[in-house]
């Protein structure tokens, strides 16, 4: 498959020379036709990369090509082949979910009978055309999302940039969203989906990239990722009353490679988490503390963040 977008050497400080440096020169390609996802926890970049990449921010250094069109050179060309869909939602309130459409669809240069169609395409799309005159203020938050998706379909778009788009919603708003995703992607759209949810890279991704502190710190497909953990499991214990001298306890048990906590919660790597369970219970136990519940994971994205960070993705 053929680049869509190809980012070189990417780079954002704010401030310089001193200023904080967000994005430290990434090197990435998208491919056409795939589901891209962005994993990384809070704080790690993710915002600032797909701001700079839909010409939303100027970078400090490098280039963004989007259909070989540079995003610093030739922005309008470029943009015309974006649909971008932000992590805050981006509607006028007291506007209803046509009006919204109309506003932005003449933003992108659409007018008279296309634009009405186009706005009843994706009203009908994002499952809204009975609620399209009620005005955005009125609407549950999953359902602003699906109209700032809708925003970001209107002008037919080759890639679809969506900034989280799942967070602080209800499980069903949000399976919604996922399976939207999947039908754009099923349908021929290029979508880049950034996340610190694993399970949402795991379900959606041809390809995963796992950004942390500015840098792509691991890129490939699920099963590549997930072999640099080998075929470790992921054991997770629940004990509130946790102390880093324990956790270093429970880090000597045979078989564990890596263990984190953070706010009660363990996270271990192990070769084998359900043989190594007895041991970590017993060094719970000699400590006196509570374990209220136990979970083993086969290899994963979590994993490998863990694997390389020493953090979970929450931390």
């Amino acid at each position: 498959m053929p680049s869509i977008i190809e980012i070189k050497a990417l780079k954002k400080q704010y401030n310089p020379p001193d200023g904080v440096v967000a994005v430290k020169g990434i090197d990435l390609d998208i491919k056409q036709g795939e589901i891209f996802s962005l994993l990384g926890p809070n704080g790690a970049g993710k915002t600032t990369t797909i701001s700079m990449i839909s010409g939303l921010l100027t970078p400090t250094e490098g280039d963004v090509l989007v259909g070989g069109h540079s995003i610093s050179d030739a922005p309008l060309e470029a943009k015309q082949l974006i649909g971008v869909v932000p992590q805050e939602i981006a509607l006028y309130p007291t506007l209803t979910a046509r009006q919204n459409l109309n506003f932005f669809g003449k933003m992108y240069g659409l007018t008279g009978t296309a634009l009405k169609e186009r706005i009843s395409a994706v009203l009908d799309y994002i499952g809204l055309t009975d609620r399209a005159d009620d005005r955005i203020d009125e609407y549950s938050g999953g359902m602003k999302r699906r109209v700032n998706i809708g925003v970001g379909l209107l002008h037919r778009p080759q890639v679809l940039f969506l900034d989280e788009p799942t967070v602080g919603i209800d499980p069903q708003s949000r399976r919604s969203i996922l399976d939207t995703v999947i039908r754009l992607n099923k349908e021929g759209m290029t979508v880049l989906y950034t996340t610190h949810y694993m399970e949402e890279a795991q379900e959606l991704s041809h390809r995963v990239g796992i950004i942390d502190h500015g840098e792509i710190i691991a890129l490939g497909t699920q099963d590549e990722l997930t072999q640099m953990v080998g075929e470790e499991d992921s054991v997770i214990l629940m004990v509130p009353e946790v102390t880093d001298a324990v956790t270093e306890q429970l880090c000597q048990v045979v078989g564990v490679s890596a263990c984190k906590h953070v706010d009660g919660e363990v996270r271990l790597l192990a070769e084998d988490g359900r043989t190594a369970l007895p041991d970590l219970i017993t060094v719970i136990n000699q400590a006196g503390l509570s374990l209220q519940s136990v979970e083993v994971q086969e290899p994963s994205l979590e994993a490998v963040f863990l694997h390389l960070t020493g953090r979970a993705l929450r931390d």
